[in-house]
């Protein structure tokens, strides 16, 4: 019985993935060459390839940049007043809407910068704020 059970563990955790992992692994290597990957520690590796969980708040608060705001505008004021109150889960959802990512890059929150822009329209209370997530950049309507 014991047997069996081992027999097939191995089977469901190795044998019935292994050429579908090979196929992942021969393409990922294509394009990551194994030698550039052995300069990082387990751990480093994993931050590289998922990014930071952890964060502290006041780094994306503090690296911010402002276009046609200034940091004292009464919407810049409201927006982190409103921030700051969030739960941990929403601002991760901010972040994901700013960026595409719910995750800070492996460089690190304190590396990380974005922009809020006034998209100076006609009706601001008729649209809503979006993002650029490419270049990073959020639109905040007054």
């Amino acid at each position: 019985r014991k047997e069996f059970v081992d027999l097939y563990v191995n089977y469901v955790f190795n044998e019935s993935i292994r050429k579908p992992f090979e196929d992942f692994m021969q393409g990922f290597l294509r394009g990551c060459p194994a030698r550039k990957w052995k300069m990082f520690l387990p751990v480093e590796l994993q931050t590289v390839l998922e990014g930071h969980k952890k964060f502290d708040w006041r780094l994306l608060e503090k690296n911010v940049t402002y276009v046609r705001y200034g940091m004292l505008d009464r919407t810049i004021r409201n927006f982190w007043t409103v921030f700051r109150k969030l739960p941990e889960e929403k601002k991760k959802m901010f972040l994901a809407f700013l960026s595409g990512s719910d995750r800070i890059p492996g460089r690190g929150l304190e590396h990380f910068r974005f922009s809020i822009v006034d998209p100076q329209v006609e009706k601001p209370d008729e649209i809503y704020p979006s993002a650029n997530t490419c270049e990073l950049i959020l639109f905040l309507p007054r």
